[in-house]
């Protein structure tokens, strides 16, 4: 019995639709901002930690920002008060995938 014939059985009054359905995915513009995003290195609690701050647009934009230079250099890392926190000193890196993306990035400290 496949899976066709069991929901058959459990929705008897069911007329399945052979229509395609229309996913469509809508792409996230960012805001890219004319003044440039102070990214910082600091040590907290003696781990070193890399700061980006200065970003203009909606928190919600930052948000998915933040989550996809996470996921891109595989780090963990918080969004908190406008400013996103990544473990490990990655300034380097990060400010490269920033101006990829059209950003500005202004280096700040050592």
């Amino acid at each position: 019995m496949d899976l066709q014939d069991q929901l058959k059985n459990l929705f008897p009054e069911h007329i399945p639709s052979n229509e395609p359905e229309n996913i469509e995915e809508t792409v996230h513009e960012l805001y890219v901002q004319k003044e440039p995003m102070i990214c910082k290195f600091e040590k907290r609690k003696g781990k070193p930690t890399t700061i980006i701050e200065g970003y203009e647009g909606e928190d919600e934009d930052f948000k998915i920002l933040a989550k996809e230079l996470k996921t891109k250099l595989s780090v963990g890392g918080s969004f908190k008060d406008g400013t996103l926190i990544i473990q490990g000193d990655y300034r380097d890196k990060i400010m490269n995938l920033l101006k990829e993306k059209g950003f500005k990035v202004k280096r700040v400290g050592g």
